[in-house]
């Protein structure tokens, strides 16, 4: 499933194609995604592109008329294409642009979504109880022990609650904990300040370095241009049950915490 950096990636790839262009078509080859696309062509065409933002995993194409909100959902994809490629399996939405491109949306397993909002994107119910981006200065060590306090839950059950923090999903909780020598069971609302403040900024600079990197490819991702991300390269735990430890050579233990696999390292992360 692509994860923040993913999306930022993704983002990053179609914005320079898609601001201050006039949208003149939307094709909508099959409405059964994760929910019903609505019939948005009335609202859409004819308006121009004013800024393709992210918000966690969500990506929000303003107009001055509404903003369409984009999910890519386990194996979505957007790329920049020309008018009149060749449509092939899973591609369900186009959007038609007048310097002669689309945006075109494929999702092999349809639970993406592709939604419209008229009301500052704030109010709308998918974002409006999401906690701060990890990637600004909402997301600190005050923060995040003020949201842990008192919780029982194991801490990578917290890093990866949207309420919490947004975007760090399995793969980057599982690095940032490693970065910070933090066992993923260890009990959230006793973590201290230090580990807390050693926390929030690995999980800054590994979702920082993801980006730069291009996203991490697992199995479904690309980003916009259709090329690989390269962050998997650079993964320490994620996936690697059973493998030696970079830093110690221990062997990694692989368990599973909130139906998630999670793999740390038993001498390295014992804080």
């Amino acid at each position: 499933m692509p994860e923040l950096p993913e999306v930022e990636v993704t983002r990053q790839g179609i914005a320079p194609h898609l601001l201050e262009q006039r949208v003149t078509d939307l094709i909508i080859r099959n409405a059964s995604l994760r929910w019903p696309v609505p019939e948005i062509a009335r609202q859409i065409v004819g308006q121009t592109i004013r800024a393709v933002r992210r918000r966690a995993k969500y990506l929000l194409i303003d107009t001055d008329a509404g903003t369409t909100i984009v999910h890519l959902g386990m194996s979505g994809s957007l790329r920049i294409l020309p008018r009149g490629t060749q449509v092939e399996k899973h591609d369900h939405i186009d959007l038609e642009l007048a310097n002669g491109r689309i945006l075109r949306f494929n999702d092999p397993r349809r639970f993406g979504a592709w939604l419209w909002c008229e009301l500052p994107e704030e109010a709308h119910p998918l974002l409006s109880k999401l906690g701060p981006e990890p990637l600004t200065l909402g997301f600190n060590p005050q923060q995040l022990a003020a949201a842990l306090k008192g919780k029982k839950k194991a801490i990578k059950l917290c890093l990866m609650d949207n309420h919490i923090v947004v975007g760090v999903g399995n793969i980057y909780a599982n690095e940032a904990l490693f970065a910070a020598g933090i066992h993923p069971q260890a009990e959230a609302g006793r973590i201290d300040m230090e580990r807390l403040t050693l926390l929030t900024a690995e999980v800054k600079q590994i979702l920082a370095n993801a980006i730069k990197q291009g996203g991490t490819t697992l199995k479904d991702f690309t980003n916009a241009d259709g090329k690989p991300g390269y962050f998997a390269q650079k993964l320490h735990v994620y996936g690697r049950g059973g493998d030696s430890c970079t830093a110690c050579g221990n062997l990694l233990s692989e368990i599973r915490l909130g139906q998630r696999t999670t793999v740390f390292c038993g001498i390295c992360q014992t804080r």
